[in-house]
């Protein structure tokens, strides 16, 4: 019995979206959110490397759930698609971050931007492809 190009596919979108949720919410989202309004803060503070300095405390709330909530969606293949355009931004505002800080600063430039711009090539995946037929996305239509 072969398997067909198509169930391959969603096997692996599977494997993708089980494999970066998991690691995303358990490496990345559970520190964030259970971190608090103070590492909130610090976390909100990066908007003002794009002029919004308001808020660092919504901000930073808003990165920690996507990357706790968000990454849970993206495991079990629930609202796939949204979950990974926040996901993408906030993985970008991450890059950027990293990108912005002074050449020989802890994590900067491209080698502490690539954690963040890998994520980000995931998250653009299941942007285009779905969550696959093994979601829940695919079990509500």
């Amino acid at each position: 019995m072969s398997k067909s190009p198509q169930n391959s596919t969603d096997l692996a979108l599977l494997v993708l979206r089980l494999g970066f949720g998991v690691s995303m919410f358990a490496f990345h989202g559970w520190g964030k959110i259970s971190g608090g309004p103070e590492l909130w803060e610090r976390l909100g503070g990066v908007m003002a490397l794009f002029g919004i300095s308001f808020a660092p405390v919504f901000w930073g709330l808003l990165a920690a759930l996507a990357e706790s909530v968000g990454s849970a969606l993206i495991a079990l293949g629930l609202f796939t698609r949204p979950a990974a355009v926040v996901l993408a931004g906030t993985m970008v505002v991450a890059a950027w971050r990293h990108l912005s800080l002074p050449a020989g600063a802890d994590g900067a430039g491209f080698s502490g931007a690539s954690h963040a711009l890998e994520y980000l090539v995931v998250y653009a995946v299941l942007i285009l492809a779905g969550a696959g037929k093994y979601s829940v996305d695919a079990k509500r239509k």
